[in-house]
């Protein structure tokens, strides 16, 4: 500070060092400037630190420890030959002033006006601290022999309680002598922390990445890996009760796609299809499917027509001879029944009920004649649109 100041002096040409001295006495000034304002009343302006936390009286604010003030400090008293100072400041929060000065007796500060201190402090004796010897008890030290004695032989038992705790503390130091040692093992034991952080770092990293997880995630512990041991992580069905149900949707599935297909004609055939499998469903079991249940009916050729007709016209042995012009007495017999089926009536009842046998002729029952009147009443299970199938290329049975 002296040198900074030093090397920025500026000396006026009518500066004479003989009758001046110093530039403060040219300018008529002192070296402390506005600190030294109250120095003929003995105030002195200093920069005082708060040495503990006190509660201002004025605002009934906190002040702590190491706020910093402009106090004026001036001298009060002694105590023996060191003297006591007193510090008096204005509070930073308020218009309060606050005065504390020295206590050389206890080392401490004492509070004079305008605070309250924050009641911090404990006693030294209890907590085995070494406590300064008094004045008093100096001076009994030195003129009085048996206090002498009484005093060194308390000092001796302290000294044997408290030697066990000055060997450990020995020890301890004396362990942490070899710096190089230990600068190498703190190192050591930094890298395998640092490498360690870092592996676990990559696998939260990497479990983040397969999760697709964005928050941080906390280091796990030992109580983590044991509840993580004891979880199983596995289906409520077996494999066997998976394929049972697999199987059973298969079965209850429907033959048919319900799904239109690309062409109207293959949607038709497989509406058809459906009806024909529901008609087949609704059937009784004990009858049997036919061709004609399944609306399917059979063209027969034209010489399969002609020699169905010439088997109808040709009497059989037994039976009248029924000429070709008089065909109102004879029954007529559809064109595509056999020759076993198409028989011309015969009178089995007794004679009152022959004229009513004449009237309704029947005919033998045979495959072609169910086949007929499959064609006249409708199965209930058949659909109303049948297929036709063509057989005129075939041969006629």
């Amino acid at each position: 500070m002296g040198e900074r100041k030093g090397t920025n002096k500026y000396y006026p040409p009518d500066f004479n060092p003989e009758k001046h001295g110093s530039l403060n006495r040219y300018h008529n000034s002192h070296p402390l400037r506005e600190r030294a304002r109250k120095l003929s009343q003995g105030i002195l302006i200093i920069r005082f630190e708060m040495p503990y936390n006190i509660w201002c009286d004025g605002c009934k604010n906190h002040i702590g420890m190491g706020v910093r003030y402009n106090a004026e400090k001036k001298k009060v008293g002694n105590y023996y030959t060191t003297p006591i100072y007193r510090f008096r400041m204005k509070c930073h929060l308020c218009v309060n002033y606050i005065e504390m000065q020295t206590d050389p007796a206890n080392c401490d500060y004492v509070i004079v006006s305008g605070a309250q201190r924050k009641e911090e402090r404990w006693d030294m004796e209890d907590n085995e601290q070494v406590l300064t010897t008094e004045h008093e008890k100096k001076q009994k030290l030195e003129t009085d022999a048996m206090f002498r004695l009484e005093h060194g032989e308390a000092d001796r038992s302290t000294l044997k309680k408290a030697l066990p705790t000055l060997s450990h503390i020995q020890e301890a130091q004396s362990a942490w002598k070899d710096d190089f040692a230990l600068n190498s093992m703190l190192r050591k034991r930094f890298r395998e922390k640092k490498k360690a952080m870092q592996e676990e770092e990559e696998r939260d990293q990497a479990l983040q990445a397969k999760a697709s997880l964005a928050i941080p995630l906390v280091p796990e512990t030992e109580d983590d890996r044991k509840l993580a041991a004891l979880l199983k992580f596995h289906t409520l069905d077996s494999y066997e009760d998976k394929q049972k149900l697999k199987r059973t949707e298969i079965i209850s599935r429907s033959w048919f796609s319900s799904t239109p297909g690309p062409r109207a004609g293959s949607s038709k055939a497989g509406s058809v299809l459906k009806k024909l499998a529901q008609n087949r469903r609704c059937a009784p079991v004990g009858s049997p499917i036919t061709v004609e249940d399944l609306g399917i009916m059979r063209r027969r050729s034209r010489e399969a027509l002609e020699s169905l007709r010439l088997a109808a016209e040709t009497p059989k042995p037994g039976e009248p001879w029924v000429p070709e012009g008089n065909t109102q007495d004879r029954p007529a017999s559809p064109p595509d029944c056999s020759p076993e089926t198409a028989e011309t009536p015969r009178s089995r009842g007794p004679p009152g009920q022959a004229g009513k046998r004449q009237d309704r002729p029947r005919s033998p029952p045979g495959p072609s004649q169910e086949a007929a009147t499959s064609r006249d009443t409708p199965h209930p299970g058949t659909l109303s649109s049948s297929l036709v199938a063509d057989y005129s290329d075939s041969e006629s049975e």
